[in-house]
């Protein structure tokens, strides 16, 4: 067996070995500080053999890993990085492409393109909108957010792209008051500012007021960018996109929809009337690496107008092969140039999931959802603060108590729940108070792994409850 072989298979035995494992503990045993003494030492003078180089890795990087991909971890919103993703991801490294052009890594844009046209017709997008493959949802708002910048712009006779912002006519950007953060981050990143915008009130779902938004859009004159949500990041609410998106439409306003989760509700038709409408939008961004369970990083930057995408993102230079009629160029639609391969991994999940496939684990994960809060809501003290609508929950303990009193008892169980390392979920803050955040976008999250985790909360409740 040669050396590349021999080495190939070690690393593939690592890392089947941490799936195989049933974890006893769903925290990491070593936090930051420990990892990094794991770590930390001078860079050696001499190389040591590959294969123990990989071992090693193993063995320092494990105890500091979270199970993010098995059927208990709640926290966040993060896919299970489904084996067939993996695997496809393992040949991805393997090829090592460069999926710039299509003249350099010809199976990477084909894959692409390919990917995109099945990606638009599972999320019911129209079929005319481009697709970049970005890292995740971030920067596919970025992305998105950009084509608008530049079009809204190039509508009231500034070309953005070539004179850039300064003396630009000024663009009003309306968003909801409980907008993701990384909504703002691009608002920043382009030059728009995170404060410099008119943040619209929100209802208890964190679903813009509609009628608030009514008077709000009013005095709107100009260019205008609207940023609405599928899928709140705590309560899994949804805009009222039939209602909203006419009226912006009237003001001539780009319509942006953040549906990093929450727009693939649109592959099930338990589900899609949540995202009512959202295909009437210019723009979405959304991930892969979430409902569709294909490895970091990996989302997906969606515009209706391929060429406003194209002048936002297209990067030019005499070295590099221009892309003819029917050619695509995967570099023509994202903010790199060297960049990942990443329409491989994409490629192998829908081809594995299909569409039937693909609906059928969104309605799997959202009935757990409402198993696990049907469960808890059962418990005296504990209150699901939302309507579980979709996949997320967010819950209080001892709401029978004063709100302070509950606040502390709500902190000191999710310490509880971490400590008993039977499932790993995260705290928040909503609207004032802790709350304690379940995300339920895992593959593997069937009813029995919902009724386990919901029985290791109340346990956990119980023992805070009694000290």
């Amino acid at each position: 067996m040669s050396a590349i072989a021999s080495l190939f298979q070690e690393a593939a035995r690592l890392a089947a070995g941490f799936r195989e494992r049933a974890p006893a503990r769903h925290v990491p045993r070593h936090d930051y500080a420990a990892s990094l003494a794991t770590f930390d030492e001078p860079l050696p003078a001499a190389g040591a053999e590959m294969a123990d180089v990989i071992r090693q890795l193993a063995e320092g990087a494990e105890p500091g890993l979270h199970f993010m991909t098995g059927p208990r971890f709640f926290g966040w919103v993060i896919g299970g990085s489904h084996p067939v993703g993996v695997a496809a991801d393992f040949l991805t490294s393997a090829w090592g492409q460069n999926a710039g052009n299509h003249t350099a890594a010809p199976a990477a844009a084909a894959v692409e393109t390919v990917s995109a046209r099945w990606l638009l017709d599972i999320l019911k997008l129209p079929a005319e909108s481009s697709v970049g493959f970005v890292t995740g949802a971030t920067v596919a708002n970025f992305t998105c957010l950009a084509a608008a910048r530049g079009e809204v712009l190039r509508k009231a006779g500034w070309d953005a792209d070539a004179k850039g912002l300064f003396g630009a006519p000024e663009i009003t950007v309306l968003i909801g008051d409980d907008a993701h953060t990384t909504v703002f981050s691009a608002l920043q990143f382009l030059g728009l500012g995170h404060d410099r915008v008119l943040r619209l009130p929100t209802d208890p779902m964190g679903r813009i007021d509609t009628a608030a938004f009514t008077g709000a859009l009013d005095p709107v004159v100009g260019p205008c960018i609207a940023i609405l949500q599928a899928g709140q990041i705590n309560t899994g609410g949804f805009d009222d996109f039939m209602s909203l998106i006419p009226a912006l439409r009237e003001k001539g306003a780009w319509v942006h929809i953040d549906g990093a989760f929450g727009l693939w509700a649109q592959a099930s038709e338990k589900f899609s009337h949540l995202s009512r409408g959202v295909e009437s939008a210019d723009s979405w961004a959304t991930d892969g690496h979430k409902w569709l369970q294909t490895p970091y990083d990996c989302g997906y930057a969606i515009v209706r107008d391929e060429l406003a995408h194209r002048r936002a993102m297209t990067i030019a230079a005499s070295y590099l092969p221009l892309a003819s009629e029917g050619e695509r160029d995967p570099s023509h639609y994202v903010p790199e140039l060297s960049r990942r391969a990443r329409g491989f991994a994409t490629w192998a999940m829908l081809k594995h999931l299909g569409r039937d496939g693909i609906a059928a684990l969104i309605d799997q994960c959202c009935a757990s959802a409402r198993l696990l809060a049907e469960h808890l809501q059962r418990e005296s003290g504990i209150t699901i603060v939302n309507e579980v609508t979709l996949n997320q929950l967010i819950l209080r303990f001892a709401t029978d108590r004063p709100d302070d009193e509950s606040d502390a008892i709500t902190r000191k169980t999710i310490e509880k729940i971490r400590e008993e390392a039977t499932l790993f979920a995260g705290g928040a803050r909503w609207r004032g108070r802790d709350v304690l955040r379940l995300s339920v976008i895992n593959f593997q999250t069937t009813a029995d792994e919902a009724q386990l985790a919901a029985d290791s909360i109340i346990a956990a409740f119980r023992s805070v409850s009694r000290g």
